[in-house]
């Protein structure tokens, strides 16, 4: 998995909050990576995931929890929707 790959995942989770009428949509890192299969394993892709979960991150979200390095499945982040065009 890459970092496109999360992207379009963390955007689609967002995208049906919205549709269903949400102000804003909590999300988890650990159950963002599972949606998309690879954790947990050997394998996986966590970190990227963070970083996505990070980058999306605009002035009006706010970080629920974080890990101590704030990369990590207890990531969780609640955006507010609409997102900016």
């Amino acid at each position: 998995m890459d970092t496109a790959t999360f992207r379009t995942e963390l955007r689609a989770q967002m995208d049906r909050a919205h549709r269903h009428g949400a102000a804003h949509v909590e999300i988890n890192a650990r159950k963002l990576h599972r949606s998309l299969g690879g954790y947990p394993g050997t394998n996986h892709r966590m970190p990227i995931c963070s970083q996505v979960m990070h980058a999306e991150r605009g002035p009006a979200d706010e970080i629920i929890t974080s890990p101590e390095l704030g990369k990590g499945a207890t990531l969780t982040i609640r955006y507010q929707l609409p997102r900016p065009t």
